[in-house]
């Protein structure tokens, strides 16, 4: 079963020295529009089987979309490769703009 993580709790985890991979799903035209204001791996989610070599599975993860779904998907799918740790970002990039950074676009 994979976790989900607020915005909030991702960045007092990271601040807290966790060790972390944020993995960006969403297509490029949605990271142009409204980026992730931290450091990514972005990997748009039709090619993640394909890029799985680019992970770590031994380190935290953290998936982020716009809203949560297509995160979740992902997360899934790590989680059945053999992913040690994984969480879902809820609510996605739409909750990191209402909840922490409103500068970052609704879309």
């Amino acid at each position: 079963m994979v976790k989900n993580m607020t915005p909030r709790e991702f960045l007092d985890r990271r601040a807290g020295g966790a060790d972390m991979t944020l993995v960006d799903v969403r297509e490029d035209w949605e990271t142009t529009l409204a980026p992730v204001p931290t450091d990514i791996l972005h990997i748009p989610m039709g090619q993640i089987a394909d890029r799985l070599s680019e992970f770590d599975p031994k380190r935290e993860t953290v998936v982020i979309c716009r809203s949560g779904g297509r995160s979740l998907e992902v997360a899934r799918f790590l989680s059945s490769q053999g992913f040690d740790s994984v969480y879902n970002l809820s609510g996605g990039i739409l909750a990191w703009s209402r909840e922490l950074d409103p500068r970052i676009p609704q879309y």
